[in-house]
């Protein structure tokens, strides 16, 4: 489900990209959808279009990623790191030392 849902979401990014970048910008930057109006679709429905596309993308993005977020957290029981008691330290474990080479005794 949680696959499904992820998939659904980079489409709708991807999607979502698209018509933003292909709305016809104030400062005329990167609007691709400009032009005259000679088409099938006049330039006011053109943007209309994209509007209401851009706005029903943006809907269902935001849909998607708080239902992926709540599907992430339903997974996972985990609690807080301060939440769990530490267990009681042990004793150090004494090493043994090497023994020490002794001085030579003259005779």
């Amino acid at each position: 489900m949680e696959s499904v849902l992820l998939v659904i979401h980079l489409l709708v990014v991807l999607a979502l990209i698209i018509v933003v970048l292909l709305q016809r910008s104030e400062g005329g930057g990167l609007g691709m959808g400009g032009g005259q109006g000679g088409g099938l679709v006049s330039v006011r429905g053109t943007a209309n279009l994209l509007t209401r596309t851009t706005a029903i993308l943006a809907t269902m993005f935001f849909v998607t990623s708080i239902a992926l977020a709540i599907l992430s957290t339903n997974g996972n029981e985990t609690g807080s790191i301060l939440d769990v008691t530490p267990s009681a330290p042990s004793a150090p474990v004494e090493q043994e030392q090497p023994a020490q080479p002794g001085v030579p005794l003259s005779d």
